[in-house]
């Protein structure tokens, strides 16, 4: 079974850090990947979020379908720029240097090249992170830390219920999806992709009923032990900030900070090598 937004516990330097720390680091990386075209910057991004990745110890494997599903959208999303609008990057940088013609309006030139270049970057910056707080994160652990730096303890217990809950919706669907089959549906590789699509929306109607049933059963859980009434609570995974906390998110906060700084001197959020 693939696992789609799955916590994995490993020994790690990343699994260390606290939920919130990662959280915050997630928002002020992905806020630098964003504001900013500046190359330099993003190809720095990417190179230490491969960094990160590998001291994860998350392999590839773990992650290959989400990587396959971002790969298709990175593609799908600059063939789409480069159809609708082949001069954007003419435009944005204000200089045009052609290399050849594809025919009417349809021109290559550095310029586009260059801008397809960065959002191409921008995917390998950000998305490598998002996967990283995911799999690194327990939790429980990060509904604690939270409630740690403020966030309402019945808030933070929501979003722990979240995640925890994907993995059981991949579980129920791969279960059903397995007695469809036994039943003669075939979804398997061997069936054009229509009749593929057709047979895994037949798994839809049960999928639902199940998590819904699933939903009344932990709300009833809930209910029945006054969660909420108190107006604070205890946590069992509830753990300190460390020095290596406050690092993490120094960093993160000077990456941002440099993203910024850049876009001053730049004049703008994109970085002209061709003026």
């Amino acid at each position: 079974m693939t696992n789609i937004f799955n916590y994995i516990d490993r020994p790690s330097p990343i699994h260390d850090l606290t939920g919130a720390t990662k959280l915050v680091c997630l928002l002020l990386w992905s806020f630098a990947a964003m504001m900013t075209y500046d190359t330099r910057l993003l190809v720095l991004l990417v190179v230490l979020s491969l960094i990160l990745f590998r001291v994860s110890k998350i392999r590839l494997s773990d992650v290959r379908f989400m990587l396959g599903f971002t790969a298709v959208f990175m593609v799908l999303n600059n063939l789409l720029v480069f159809l609708f609008s082949p001069q954007h990057g003419v435009e944005l940088y204000g200089t045009r240097h052609v290399l050849f013609s594809l025919g009417g309006s349809y021109v290559i030139t550095k310029e586009q090249l260059f801008y397809h270049l960065n959002l191409f970057l921008k995917y390998l910056a950000s998305i490598p992170v998002a996967l990283l707080f995911v799999c690194t994160t327990n939790p429980s652990e990060f509904a604690a830390s939270l409630n740690r730096i403020g966030v309402k303890y019945t808030v933070a217990y929501s979003v722990a219920l979240a995640l925890r809950y994907i993995p059981d919706i991949q579980r129920e669907y791969h279960e059903i999806s397995q007695a469809q089959q036994a039943r003669g549906v075939e979804m398997s590789k061997k069936e054009n992709l229509i009749r593929r699509l057709k047979s895994a929306g037949a798994i839809l109607i049960p999928l639902i009923l199940s998590s819904m049933d699933r939903i009344e059963v932990i709300s009833n859980a809930m209910e029945l032990r006054c969660f909420g009434k108190n107006k604070k609570r205890s946590w069992y995974m509830a753990r300190p900030f460390t020095k290596w906390d406050w690092l993490a998110m120094a960093g993160s906060a000077l990456l941002l900070a440099a993203a910024l700084l850049l876009n001053r001197l730049n004049g703008s959020r994109f970085w002209n090598p061709f003026a």
